[in-house]
């Protein structure tokens, strides 16, 4: 397949001011010239102007030539950027003449996982294309960034430089039967892969993190019926979302939306109010709230502030909940009554007037940097690849450790040190690559 040369539009479709087509391949330069019957002795990296020519020799469209000589370009490869008006028709008809001279139509993907392939990037920077393309808050973007850079795969690296010297030694007791490995010598090699099996063990901690900048931390939304559980959505997102009504049980099913908050995304998830159903829909909708609470990463229970506390306002929470929960103490504008003071975590809030959203912000931050491990100022955030890769070597090196505890034979000790360096080169892609491909690559969109 690399022999082939490859197209696509990298630009969204739809009407805008300009749009991309971009082609890779060792044929780039020669398609380019029957497309635009430009010369073949183009200047790499300058803009040239030109016209994309349909069969008869009449004009489809004029824009700007880029040629990047490879391997100095995305993929390695030589590639040719188009840049051209940006109308859905044009565009296409702009793709089918390359396509008609010469080119493939690419593979979802497929220039990103040519880059990985030519050596251009590691797999975990490969990944972070799309992390970039996705990210939602300011978080998520830095941390898209820092693995873009090598980050992850840097981390993989060392941990692999580390480890290889033990499996050096191991396997020259193995060659050398009559050395037996000394006191210290046995010291030295169970502090290298203590270290090591440390640094996994951290960069572990740090998947939960990443789950929740790559799709935002599930926010439910909770509390009895008609104590404003759709206002504050609406409220928080900034425009009406959800209908609001004095009449209890007009949220029958779920509604779904992205915020950042400062800088967390944040899932936020309406639900139907908890009480007695009145009909099968309402107890559907009921049943769905019960779900979204056993999968919240956070819980916005919101109460009336201005009724005293009862049993039927309050939520009953598994203990692992209440301390990703936050009380809002809704309808502040109304008074609040006496029986809430001093409830902790209690945040006074009028939907009608905007009061006290400032300070739920801020606790919605608190409490996800407090309840789970969401380090703004951590560069690596690994994705759940990641975390089965590192699992799988933290695995292989604590039984290596054991091992070597125990003194066994030493072929059991190296055995279990190549399934770990073979873990992490999972991760970056150095061993067993073809397995792991198409599962990454199929997830890119066209054109990527």
């Amino acid at each position: 397949m690399l022999n082939d040369t490859i197209a696509a539009i990298s630009t969204s479709l739809g009407e805008a001011a300009i749009s991309v087509v971009r082609v890779s391949g060792p044929q780039a330069l020669q398609i380019a010239a029957r497309v635009t019957r430009f010369p073949t002795h183009v200047v790499p990296r300058k803009a040239h102007l030109v016209s994309v020519l349909d069969a008869d020799g009449g004009a489809l469209d004029q824009g700007l030539m880029l040629y990047f000589k490879g391997p100095a370009s995305y993929t390695g490869e030589d590639v040719i950027e188009f840049h051209g008006h940006g109308g859905v028709l044009v565009t296409q008809r702009v793709l089918d003449r390359w396509l008609a001279c010469g080119a493939r139509a690419a593979d979802p993907g497929e220039f990103t996982q040519r880059a990985f392939l030519g050596g251009k990037m590691d797999l975990t920077q490969a990944e972070a294309v799309m992390d970039l393309i996705h990210a939602q808050s300011t978080l998520a973007l830095r941390a898209a960034n820092e693995q873009l850079g090598g980050a992850i795969g840097r981390e993989a690296a060392a941990m692999q430089q580390e480890i290889i010297p033990v499996l050096a030694h191991i396997e020259a007791c193995i060659d050398f039967p009559e050395e037996d490995i000394s006191p210290e010598t046995g010291a030295d090699l169970l502090r290298r892969i203590e270290g090591v099996l440390a640094h996994a063990n951290k960069l572990i901690a740090t998947s939960e993190q990443g789950r929740i900048l790559r799709h935002g931390a599930r926010t439910v939304i909770s509390g009895a019926p008609n104590v404003g559980k759709s206002s504050l959505l609406n409220v928080l997102l900034g425009f009406e979302r959800a209908i609001v009504s004095p009449t209890a049980g007009t949220t029958r099913d779920t509604i779904e939306e992205i915020i950042q908050v400062h800088g967390i995304p944040l899932r936020l998830v309406d639900t139907a109010g908890l009480r007695e159903a009145g009909d099968d829909i309402e107890r559907v909708g009921i049943q769905r709230t019960e779900r979204e609470l056993e999968r919240a990463d956070l819980v916005i229970e919101v109460v009336d502030g201005s009724l005293p506390p009862g049993s039927s306002q309050r939520l009953h929470l598994p203990p692992e909940l209440v301390r990703r929960r936050i009380i809002v103490l809704n309808k502040s504008d109304l008074g609040i009554h006496g029986d809430w003071i001093g409830i902790p975590g209690g945040i006074p809030l009028s939907c009608l007037n905007g009061e006290g959203i400032q300070e739920l912000r801020d606790a919605i931050r608190d409490v996800i940097a407090t309840a789970g491990p969401l380090a703004a100022d951590h560069p690596v955030a690994i994705n759940a690849r990641h975390k089965a890769a590192f699992e799988r070597s933290a695995a292989c090196l604590l039984a290596a450790k054991g091992a070597l505890e125990r003194q066994e034979a030493p072929e059991f000790i190296a055995l279990e040190i190549r399934e770990a360096l073979q873990a992490l080169g999972d991760v970056i892609g150095q061993v067993d690559v073809e397995r792991i491909l198409d599962v990454i690559f199929s997830t890119f969109c066209i054109g990527k």
